[in-house]
Order: C-alpha cells, then structure tokens, then sequence
C-alpha cells in the first residue's frame, strides 16, 4: 500500500524518481526499492516525503492513492468541452436578444413619435374647466414633453446599441 502511494503520488505531482530522489537527498535507487516495495522508508524519511508530496503521513501510510488514469482524464476534458459549447451558445443567444431588444427599441420610439405627429397634441384644443379632462391633458402633454426630450437620446443609443451587436450575431 504505501509503495503503491509513493508512485501514484510521485506520478501525480509529475515528478520522476530521479528527481524525487534529489528532493529526498538519496539515489534514485532507493526511490525505485521504496516503490516496488523492497524496502520502506524510516519515519524521518516519511515525514520528508510527506512534505515533499505536500500530503499528509497518514495518507501515505492509509488507504491506496489511485492514478489519474488517460481515459479518465479524456472524459473530464470532453465534459469541458460539452459545458464550453454549451456556454457558447447561450451568450450568442444573449447577445442576439440584446441585438432584437435594441432593434424593438428604435422601432417603438419611432411608432410612438409618428403617433404623435399624427394626433398633432389633440389635448390642447380641450376644454380644462372639468377635472378629468385637465388632469388627463396635463398626464398626456407630460408625456409627450418628456418623450420629445428623451426619445431622441434613446433612438440613438438604441441604434448604436444594434449596430455594436450586429457584428457579433452576424
């Protein structure tokens, strides 16, 4: 079990006994002797390996490490790549609502302005002594005052906001 460990944890921290063995100041052989299981390393030695892997004696000592195999590696990375095209295809989608929005927006001002060309302000020619009517008139040319303001701002934002994500739903 532990001769197991120290290869499987040497392997996984990508170090060859040769360099293990310069770490642990002994040849390579006893690296080689460790893991076949020949011989075993002194309690100093074990606490120097234990530094060395960065792992705790007990894990050393305890149940069996097991190496991170080719194929298991291969599947992480093909589960990578499924949640990176996934992610992909969500932000283009984003970016492609943003692109409609800033679209519906410049479509919607410009309804809203040829509205109101065409009613011409029809609040201004009523009768303001009933206080439906005047609070209704004042509801609306607010309206209207603010839009006038406001619209052209957004009109271009809206455009520019289009032409930006234009390219990159293209």
């Amino acid at each position: 079990m532990l001769n197991e460990n120290i290869k499987a944890i040497r392997k996984s921290k990508g170090l060859s006994q040769e360099e293990l063995a310069v770490k642990l100041n002994v040849v390579r052989q006893t690296i080689s002797k460790w893991e076949q299981g020949l011989s075993v390393p002194d309690a100093d030695m074990l606490i120097s390996l234990s530094e060395v892997f960065e792992t705790p004696v007990s894990t050393l000592l305890g149940e069996t490490v097991m190496e991170a195999k080719a194929h298991d590696l291969k599947a992480i990375c093909e589960k990578l790549e499924v949640i990176n095209l996934q992610l992909a295809r969500r932000k283009a989608m984003r970016q492609k609502a943003i692109h409609w929005l800033f679209i519906l927006l410049c479509a919607a001002v410009a309804v809203i302005f040829a509205a109101l060309i065409l009613l011409n302000s029809p609040y201004l020619g009523w009768d303001y002594s009933q206080p439906e009517t005047a609070v209704l008139g004042v509801a609306l040319h607010a309206f209207e005052w603010l839009f006038v303001r406001i619209a052209p701002l957004v009109l271009v934002g809206s455009i520019v906001g289009a032409c930006l994500t234009w390219k990159k739903v293209s």
